[in-house]
């Protein structure tokens, strides 16, 4: 066929020049967000929100006008549609997609709606620093009004929360995720009884007392830059949650969260939020400027952290290559201290309040806890008020401690402030695609053990970037899963990761 018999459709020039605007609109809106986190003046936050409700606007009568509605009829006419590109092919189905959702949403609606969410995030770090869940939860009443309003204008996809979790991960429902959580449950804790019960303690001692935060911050930009950040296309802040945003491959921005008495909490927030940015960075370039510049879902993003943060970072192969340069990063703190025994302190398994400071294994039941209440708020109503009391009820049922008040309990996470309900089942299913990913690597990798004990991890963050980040939004999380291994996605690889790792380092029989 020559040049002239494949000329482009006429509608779609047009077409990849609003792709084009809406990209850009979300990269300015992602700088305004990145700086209302990490220490825009609080006076400043309503004028900021009003700016990002404008912004917000345009973009979205940008994103369902029927200007695009035209165009996206025109490219899905059969003999068209025959005629365009792979990437061109996705960005159409994935434009119709958003099309189709947002027609439903009244612009107002979504204007009055991204200002309470913008406004809400700042209300809710000084309802958590004062403990003031009152203060806060008109704000989350709002917000969960506001989605149950959105979840009757598209439509219930089986029950009204599966169409919140489609909006993270698609082609997720409450059915499989039952199933999933269910099986991973009935392996987990019966191991974690075992070790309650005859578990050999590892030592932590040597992890309590002061880590100097100017030291935690030197050692967390030279593991980011052992995993192969780009530092000239991303940089390393501080907030008071620690986040991850792709602005697009050459801007990709990492922040996390020093505490003076725990060495752990910034080093793996940074080695996890790491992960995120690697797979932001390493987007194809002929993805660049569009909207398939982006992870493919949440599930397949938070993978990649939690298999950058748990199985690499938590493993002991790392810790024998990099607790040398621990200790002299803090000198005199860690004498005597081997990496042996470090890797054994640092992955205790003790039920905690607090998500983001919890061991691999009891982690996924503050995730199931969550998702069970997320359920319950949209699946049957559960009220905003009665969160604190469900919150702890289901703390002591899960996990056997009850929080002390509201910041280390309801308030602990900043999800539910930007309205990212049916974001939380991610991180479990996160940490079951890694854990599949991680079993094909080391057949793909046979020396991948002996690479990480070297401090070799580009071996590593090349194969995934040929298997998984190269791709961002092109293939579909269930085509991510299958083409790395073989299969759609399964809970037992992290059920049988966990059980090997924590019965060896626990000692049992």
């Amino acid at each position: 066929m020559t040049n002239e018999q494949r000329r482009e459709p006429e509608a779609l020039g047009p077409f990849r020049e609003r792709m084009r605007t809406i990209k850009q609109y979300e990269e300015l809106l992602g700088v305004v967000y990145w700086d209302m986190r990490t220490g825009a003046p609080r006076k400043g936050i309503e004028q900021r929100s009003e700016a990002v409700g404008a912004l917000s606007s345009e973009l979205f009568r940008i994103a369902s006008s029927e200007e695009m509605g035209e165009l996206l009829q025109k490219l899905e006419e059969p003999d068209t549609y025959a005629e365009l590109g792979e990437i061109d092919r996705r960005l159409v189905e994935e434009t119709r997609k958003e099309y189709d959702r947002n027609r439903k949403i009244p612009p107002q609606l979504h204007r009055e709606y991204v200002v309470l969410t913008s406004q809400a995030e700042s209300a809710w770090e000084l309802a958590k620093a004062n403990d003031d869940f009152p203060g806060f939860s008109s704000y989350l009443e709002r917000i969960v009004g506001y989605n149950r309003q959105f979840i009757e204008l598209w439509g219930a996809k089986g029950t009204p929360y599966d169409t919140l979790l489609d909006l993270f991960e698609p082609g997720m429902s409450t059915a499989e995720l039952d199933r999933l959580f269910g099986e991973l449950k009935s392996r987990l804790v019966p191991l974690a009884e075992a070790i309650a019960r005859d578990g050999d303690r590892p030592d932590t001692t040597f992890l309590q007392g002061t880590f100097d935060v100017a030291a935690q911050k030197k050692f967390s930009l030279y593991i980011l830059g052992q995993m192969g950040y780009d530092f000239e296309a991303g940089r390393l802040d501080e907030s008071v949650h620690p986040f991850a945003t792709g602005l697009s491959p050459g801007d990709v921005r990492i922040t996390t969260r020093y505490l003076p008495h725990d060495l752990t909490s910034a080093l793996f927030g940074t080695i996890h939020e790491g992960g995120h940015a690697l797979y932001e960075q390493n987007i194809g370039a002929e993805l660049a400027g569009t909207p398939l510049c982006a992870g493919t879902s949440m599930g397949i993003h938070e993978s990649q952290s939690r298999l950058w943060e748990n199985m690499v970072g938590r493993g002991r192969a790392f810790w024998n290559r990099y607790f040398p340069e621990l200790g002299k990063t803090f000198p005199g703190r860690l004498d005597g201290v081997t990496a042996e025994a470090f890797y054994r302190g640092i992955n205790v398994v003790e039920p905690s309040l607090i998500r983001i400071e919890a061991d691999e294994l009891t982690y996924n039941l503050h995730i199931m806890i969550r998702y069970e209440i997320e359920r319950m708020l949209f699946n049957e109503a559960l009220p905003v008020r009665d969160l604190p009391e469900v919150w702890n009820a289901k703390y002591r049922e899960a996990l056997g401690v009850t929080p002390a008040n509201n910041a280390e309990g309801v308030l602990q996470d900043v999800h539910w402030s930007g309205g990212s309900f049916g974001y939380f089942p991610s991180y479990s299913l996160g940490n079951m695609y890694a854990a599949q990913m991680m079993n094909t690597a080391k057949t793909k990798l046979p020396k991948l053990e002996e690479q990480i004990e070297a401090g070799d991890l580009l071996p590593l963050k090349q194969w995934l970037t040929e298997e998984v980040y190269r791709f961002g939004k092109l293939l579909q999380p269930s085509e991510i899963i299958e083409r790395v291994s073989g299969e759609a996605l399964q809970s037992r690889y992290l059920a049988d990761y966990l059980e090997g790792k924590y019965r060896e380092i626990y000692r049992l029989k």
